[in-house]
């Protein structure tokens, strides 16, 4: 089967591992395509850990076949899937573990967040997912504690590995943050660390459903971190100061928490490889320097 891989892809080809990956897709492709019975269109061109293709089923249903590569932020995703079972999520139709291959159901007009609505607007659809998507935890997901304390070992070498390009004090008071963060967290819900508003999508069984969860167990603060600075909804210290503000208003967060939170998941995801992501680096600036 014919495969053409999205340009998204090609930081994959970096690695040994993420070559062999790629090699492997034609022949996945095919497998799970056969398996049930699909009809595949061009892949979508924005996914980035993974080949994503809009499918039709044998009796005319659409959905959407996903072949994700192997790492740890998004081992859980089918779980967590399966555990919204479709309430404020898209719906899991099938999955084979073994090739990480998912089958999810068509977001229909698939319009993200970013795209279809003005900053406000989509913040108070935010209000309105979020406490759907905090769920107790009911199996074992990985925990928000454990990811910390990985990004706190993994820190230093990723500022070194990037040439220093992140000011030291921002990784000094990440550092500080976990370390205060880890005493008396509040309690355990499920989250998703990558929710922010082109991973949101207009649909027409629910308005909006959350697509491509990155699951954590852990308190409800840390969940507003990938909206407060996301930049699609605009991108400076007053605008994160309002989202971060706004949400846990609305939603009866601590906001001293949720901030450090916000500033802890920034400075860990800011690190791209050797590279940094400068809007990341912009918004732990405005977090860490009081300006939010």
């Amino acid at each position: 089967m014919h495969i053409r891989i999205p340009p998204s892809l090609d930081w994959l080809r970096g690695t040994p591992e993420g070559a062999a990956w790629l090699s492997q897709l034609p022949g996945l492709t095919a497998e799970m395509a056969g398996r049930w019975q699909l009809e595949l269109g061009e892949p979508f061109p924005t996914a980035y850990v993974s080949l994503v293709l809009p499918a039709r089923l044998e009796d005319g249903r659409e959905a959407v076949l996903k072949l994700s590569y192997p790492h740890r932020e998004s081992a859980q995703e089918s779980l967590a899937l399966r555990t919204w079972n479709g309430d404020g999520a898209v719906r899991l139709l099938a999955e084979e573990p073994v090739s990480h291959a998912m089958l999810l159901e068509r977001c229909r007009p698939g319009q993200t967040l970013a795209e279809a609505r003005a900053p406000a607007e989509a913040l108070a659809i935010f209000c309105d997912l979020l406490p759907r998507l905090w769920r107790p935890p009911e199996t074992a997901f990985r925990s928000l504690d454990e990811e910390a304390r990985h990004w706190a070992t993994t820190l230093e070498r990723q500022w070194e590995d990037s040439g220093r390009a992140v000011p030291r004090f921002l990784v000094d008071e990440t550092l500080e943050a976990i370390e205060q963060l880890l005493v008396r967290p509040g309690p355990s819900v499920l989250l998703d660390q990558d929710l922010h508003s082109r991973n949101v999508l207009s649909a027409e069984r629910q308005p909006w459903l959350v697509i491509d969860p990155k699951p954590l167990a852990g308190e409800r603060e840390f969940s507003v971190a990938p909206i407060v600075r996301d930049a699609a909804l605009g991108h400076s210290p007053n605008l994160v100061r309002w989202r971060l503000r706004h949400l846990c208003s609305e939603l009866a967060l601590d906001e001293r928490r949720a901030r450090r939170w916000a500033l802890v998941q920034t400075v860990a995801w800011a690190f791209d490889g050797d590279q940094v992501l400068p809007k990341h680096v912009d918004v732990a600036n405005w977090l860490a320097s009081g300006e939010v």
